[in-house]
């Protein structure tokens, strides 16, 4: 019999992580690797188990991940944003708590482009009288 899975994508700055979640034992696996190798830093690993905090279901779903862009830091928020959106399909009855965490909520903030005539998003070149 096939194994239910509950699917969910998050995003954040240039990250995008596919997340599913399967019934078992509070497993994280990121890009084929443990939780504690892939993300090095207790605080982001603490970020990416939020929504399982608030919803009060740590322990009772392995956590299969992909993702790909961006650093530490914004692939563990769309970690979370991911989980957040998977655990809404395990139960529509998360969504107050999740919402009111804040945690349903996609990151708008994103790296500005370099405009033409300018060195960088803002920054104009030096300016000179002669």
């Amino acid at each position: 019999m096939a194994q239910v899975q509950y699917y969910g994508t998050g995003r954040r700055k240039s990250s995008v992580a596919r997340v599913r979640l399967v019934p078992g034992d509070g497993q994280i696996i990121i890009n084929d690797r443990d939780v504690e190798n892939y993300i090095p830093f207790a605080a982001l690993r603490e970020v990416i188990k939020q929504p399982l905090a608030v919803t009060e279901t740590v322990g009772s779903y392995n956590i299969l991940v992909n993702v790909n862009g961006g650093g530490y830091t914004g692939q563990a928020g769309a970690i979370r944003h991911g989980i957040a959106r998977a655990l809404l399909q395990v139960d529509p009855e998360f969504r107050t708590p999740l919402k009111r965490a804040g945690l349903l909520t996609r990151d708008a903030r994103m790296k500005e482009r370099k405009k033409y005539g300018l060195k960088g998003a803002r920054r104009a070149p030096q300016f000179s009288k002669r």
